[in-house]
């Protein structure tokens, strides 16, 4: 059975490696961070060097980024790491006898398809270089 990410578990990883990129970077730092089984990050990690966005060698400690965080959008990551691309889902079960239960399941299709396109336009515009600047800056707020 394949493990089902959240695409926040994605950009965790990708933002942990990106800012703690000048040292050794286990598993299971990454699996500390995010509060995850080592074996679940490895996973993870394995999808994003497959979708290029991450670069690393079994046995060195040491992954990395595979472009620059500001060419790398949420986007990318969503689709790198979700195995089911929409973002919401109709329930199939609904009463055909009713008037509600029979027409339901089109009109909300159409609408998540409405919701969907909007929504994988604005992370095709959102990049982990973003997310980074947001955990930058609350970073030093804290400090």
């Amino acid at each position: 059975m394949k493990y089902s990410y959240k695409l926040s578990d994605a950009i965790h990883v990708l933002a942990y490696v990106a800012i703690i990129d000048d040292q050794k970077i286990t598993s299971n730092d990454i699996a500390s961070s995010i509060e995850a089984n080592a074996s679940v990050v490895r996973r993870l990690m394995a999808d994003l060097k497959r979708a290029g966005l991450l670069i690393s060698q079994a046995g060195l400690a040491r992954p990395r980024l595979a472009k620059p965080a500001d060419e790398i959008t949420v986007q990318d990551v969503f689709k790198a790491v979700e195995t089911n691309h929409d973002l919401l889902h109709v329930d199939p079960r609904t009463n055909v006898d009713c008037p509600i239960g029979a027409n339901i399941q089109q009109t909300l299709e159409s609408l998540y398809d409405r919701v969907q396109a909007v929504a994988e336009t604005e992370m095709a515009h959102q990049t982990l270089a973003d997310v980074i600047e947001g955990i930058q800056t609350r970073r030093a707020k804290i400090s």
